[in-house]
């Protein structure tokens, strides 16, 4: 577990002193002796150790502590500090970030394969974890041939590992579209209930990060399509479905508006109408009314019979 240290030394003494020991060579200036020579050097090289000791931690970052092996702390101060220059320091930023995910193609609960993406705010919270529960990324410098560990991109790594295998679960789980329970606007879908879907996504990702010591603050989908195979049917499909969905409210309408001037003619004594002059009606009104053009009118000069 992380274990937090408060450093109270002065950098700037230590500074000081560590100069003061590589300077040691000037008193040759001064004093002759052979027996002199080898034992400024040895203060010297003592001095330029000792300078490497010295570190800053700016704010809302920190410095994980490693003695040959062994985890002694992590300094969370601000400041400029010194150690023992025998101590590896590795820098753990605790900022906020981001990470997008690149552009998977998946299936949905249908079948159908989507094109989605996300986005996740993090930000690390134990660096204890963040640091020794990932396994690190190593890389040989090609200059000098010297294994180096990128902590940052190992724990980014599986960040992004971990969010893209949440989006196809998520993205299995549910449908993209509600078309095959048309009318049923209780189903959560991929594409209407985005803050469902988001508040699920945060979960998923958040049980998958908080192993490794990172607190997940938002995440949500940032990209959501059909993918280019399918993309045209479905636009067709959804247009078919649109149109048959407003034809349905202008029939609706129609026959209420039809209903409602056959009542007030015959409570309000205009006119007398038979059966079929009902239906004839009726027809002429419904044609009128669910036409997509504007309709053209015929006049009859002669008697209505």
């Amino acid at each position: 577990m992380e274990k937090e240290i408060q450093l109270r030394n002065n950098g700037f003494i230590q500074l000081f002193i560590g100069l003061l020991l590589m300077a040691s060579p000037l008193l040759l200036i001064y004093h002759r002796e052979i027996w002199l020579i080898p034992v400024t050097i040895l203060v010297s090289v003592t001095g330029l150790i000792w300078l490497t000791g010295l570190f800053i931690v700016q704010p809302n970052q920190t410095k994980v502590l490693v003695f040959f092996g062994k985890y002694c702390g992590t300094v969370k101060g601000n400041g400029f500090f010194w150690l023992n220059p025998f101590y590896t320091k590795k820098k753990v930023s605790l900022r906020i970030r981001n990470l997008e995910s690149e552009v998977i193609k998946v299936n949905d609960q249908q079948g159908n394969p989507i094109l989605i993406s996300a986005i996740v705010v993090w930000k690390v919270v134990d660096t204890y974890k963040a640091v020794f529960d990932i396994e690190t990324i190593e890389e040989v410098d090609p200059k000098s041939g010297i294994k180096k560990t990128k902590d940052e991109e190992s724990y980014q790594k599986f960040i992004k590992i971990q969010t893209e295998s949440a989006l196809r679960k998520l993205a299995h789980s549910y449908p993209y579209d509600n078309i095959e329970q048309e009318g049923d606007n209780e189903v959560i879908c991929l594409r209407s209930g985005i803050d469902e879907i988001n508040t699920a996504l945060e979960t998923e990702v958040k049980e998958r990060l908080s192993l490794v010591g990172i607190e997940v603050i938002e995440a949500r989908i940032s990209n959501l399509s059909y993918a280019p195979e399918i993309a045209g049917a479905m636009l067709r499909r959804q247009q078919a479905t649109a149109i048959i969905a407003a034809r349905q409210k202008i029939v609706e309408g129609a026959v209420g508006m039809v209903k409602l001037a056959l009542d007030d003619l015959k409570d309000k004594h205009i006119i007398e109408l038979d059966d079929e002059k009902k239906a004839s009606m009726v027809s002429n009104l419904l044609v009128v009314l669910c036409a997509d053009e504007s309709a053209r009118p015929v006049i009859n000069a002669g008697s209505i019979y």
